[in-house]
Formats: C-alpha cells, structure tokens, sequence
C-alpha cells in the first residue's frame, strides 16, 4: 500500500500458529472470561490508578484529548525526571529549547506551548497584541488594536474558542472574494483548520498568498496532522506565519504541551503574552521545565523514528485483528487511512445492526464496560466502528480482537 495513500485491501494473514504464539505469551490476561493470574492482578494492584480507582482502558481509537492523548516512551519521562531535579530560569529554557526545535525542523522559530490550544491562544495574542507591554496587558480589551479574525465558515470549531479567548470577532467567509472582501484594517489574523482543508473552498495555498499580499499573518492548526513525519515543517514552509501541533499526540510528548512554530518576531510576541510573564492573558497557561524539556526530547526521538518499519508493525496488527474478526459470519472489515489528522491505518467493521441485534453504540457500550475497557472510533466509516493499533501497546491488538469476535459471536447466536 502507498505509505500514505488509501487503501482497502486485505492483507496476507497470520498464521495460525503465529496468532497461537502470541495468545500464548498473553496468558493470564482476562480473555473469554478466564481470570487473571495472580502476578497480573498484583500488578494491577500496585498500579497508580488502581490505587486511586481510576480504570484504565485499552486505547484502540487514537491521540485524544479526553483519552488521555499518548504514553510517554522511556526516554522523555527519563528527561521529565531529570528536569524536576534541577532550577532553571524559564525563559532561557524557553529561548535554548525553542532555538533547537528551530533547528531540527529548519523552520524559522519555535516556542513550547501549553498544548496546541494554548499555541492558538497565543498565537492570535501576538497577532493582536504584538510585543507592546501595554497591548499585551490589556487583553482581551482591544482598544486601539486590530479586532477581527478571518476565518472559513467550514472551518469553525470547538478549539476556535482559543482564539476568541483574545476577545477578538470571527469573522465567516465561503469564497475566496468574501475573503477578500473581508480583510482590512482590522483584520489581525488568518485561521486555519488544517483538518478541514478538503472541506473548505480556499486551499491552503491561496489562504497563504491573500494573507501575504494583505500583510495579514496566516494560522494554520494542525494539532493532530502528523504523521507524516514531513508535515512539522511542511506548512511553515509553504508560508504559514504561525503553525501549531500537539506535543502530547504523535510526537508522544507530555500531553499538556504544544509546538508553536512560525515567524521569530511573532514567536517572541506569543513568549511575551505567555507565562512566566505577569499580567499577560497566557499567565494561567503555564508550561513547567518539565514539559518542555519532555516535547524536545520527545521531538528528538520522533524525528529519528524508522516510520516505515513503524507503519509495517502497525498493518502486522491490523493484519492479527482481521484474521480473528473476518470468520464471525455477516461481519465485513477493510481498511482505511484518514486523509489529514490521524493518518495511520484502520480496520473497520461492518454488519447489519437490525439483522444482528447490534447497534454501534451498544457496540462501543460493551467494549466501554467490558474487562477490560477498550475505546474504539464509533463513527469513522459509516454504519460500523473502526479500530487503529496507533496507540495500541504491544499484544494489546489480541486483546482488542478477541473481545471484538465475543461480542460478534455472542450476538450472533442470539440472532
């Protein structure tokens, strides 16, 4: 399959004693109602969230916020540990750590943000406020200052509310003459949702050459747009004056922090509206030593990962999952790779709720309250659920898969 391309072709399966093998080294898990053995439940004991009865859930969906985001590798909670022990001024933290990220991925300037949100908030800050300490004080009073922020009607959504933090008016457009018209001397930014980009009737490049030629700096927020690898520099290439991604998705960072990547003058002006300043509108947003020492080394390790190799261990799974779904009679599964934000590979599945007695929402029900909990995408291909290994763990996909057959197996044979 073409490395980031769609695709809905089976795979060749494993074999059975391979899938035996894998089973056998998950022994002890609760699988087909048999209990756990006493090593696993003394470790669940001495689990953290255990302790603070917190259940935990096998991530089968993806980077999401309210799921937690993604799991620190050894390396960055390593740096994070390391971090705590030592005190810093956090602004040279700030200058050292933004001027490296810069570096790796040749763009012109970069700061560490309290996720990607907090990076939207603070980026229209300093389109707004710019570098001006009484500006900068006053927001979101904007008195003297531009007011309005240009935006795709298709493009609205639940993270603009970070830009109209700033007590700046959206302002809708459809066509690239309402986006025309709609510029002037108010106008302090141009934002964009990197997601909706097919869902929009301005691309991505006429977006950036109207805010080039009006003078007005360009947003593009592509917090969940990697992999590909590529895409952390791609934008601010194509002339985006500020671009933002989550720290705590892909790159596997700390979950509370973000990249703001873009032009030097305005990567200062957001530092300046943001903690460790006082009376700045980014005060509340703090991002500790910790976090942004973590996102660099996790940025480190992303930019040296094999992606391929990655990519062929993720369709290894996919391939575990199928095999063990693709026999329950009246299931159908394929697979599927999103365009933009969670480009990874997908298996979904589909079967007929009436004739099966099988919605999808008491599907996602029974995987919820099940032992253990498994959170899957509801709603990603029509009429069914879909499954990605992106942040499954390693023999968690057997999990995922043996619990997925049950719920079919058991439906079925009611039906």
């Amino acid at each position: 399959m073409p490395l980031w391309g769609w695709s809905f072709s089976r795979r060749k399966f494993l074999t059975e004693s391979s899938l035996l093998s894998v089973f056998t080294g998950l022994a002890g898990l609760r699988l087909w109602g048999r209990p756990m053995s006493e090593e696993v439940q003394a470790t669940k004991r001495a689990n953290i969230y255990a302790r603070l009865g917190v259940r935990t859930r096998i991530n089968a969906k993806g980077v999401y916020t309210y799921l937690s985001g993604s799991l620190l590798p050894p390396e960055v909670a390593q740096a994070m540990e390391e971090a705590s022990h030592h005190f810093v001024l956090i602004d040279e933290l700030q200058h050292v750590v933004g001027e490296k990220i810069a570096r790796l991925l040749e763009v012109e300037a970069a700061c560490v943000t309290s996720g990607a949100a907090g990076a939207i908030m603070l980026g229209t800050a300093a389109c707004v406020a710019g570098k001006d300490p009484q500006k900068i004080k006053r927001l979101p009073d904007l008195t003297g200052m531009k007011s309005e922020v240009i935006i795709q009607k298709s493009h609205r959504n639940g993270f603009d509310h970070a830009v109209r933090n700033i007590g700046v008016r959206l302002v809708e457009v459809e066509t690239e003459e309402d986006l025309e018209r709609a510029t002037n001397e108010k106008t302090a930014m141009m934002y964009f949702l990197n997601d909706a980009q097919s869902q929009g009737r301005i691309s991505l490049k006429r977006w950036v050459e109207v805010g080039k030629r009006r003078g007005i700096p360009t947003f593009n927020d592509a917090a969940a747009d990697v992999p590909p690898v590529f895409r952390l520099s791609e934008y601010n290439k194509l002339g985006f004056d500020l671009v933002t991604f989550s720290g705590g998705k892909a790159l596997r960072g700390p979950q509370c922090s973000g990249l703001l990547l873009g032009r030097k003058d305005l990567i200062e002006a957001a530092l300046l509206n943001n903690n460790p300043n006082e009376d700045t509108i980014g005060r509340p947003m703090k991002v500790g030593k910790e976090e942004i020492v973590g996102l660099y080394v996790a940025l480190e390790r992303y930019l040296k990962v094999d992606h391929e190799v990655e990519w062929k261990n993720w369709e290894k799974q996919l391939e575990t999952m199928e095999k063990t779904i693709s026999s329950v009679p009246g299931v159908r599964t394929g697979r599927f790779v999103p365009e933009v934000a969670n480009h990874v590979p997908h298996l979904y599945l589909q079967w007929d709720e009436k004739a099966m007695g099988l919605t999808r929402e008491d599907f996602v029900k029974k995987l919820r309250e099940g032992e253990p909990s498994i959170e899957c995408l509801p709603d990603e291909y029509p009429q069914g659920l879909s499954v990605t290994p992106y942040m499954l763990q390693p023999g968690e996909e057997v999990i995922v898969a043996s619990r997925l057959r049950e719920i079919l197996t058991e439906v079925s044979r009611v039906h």
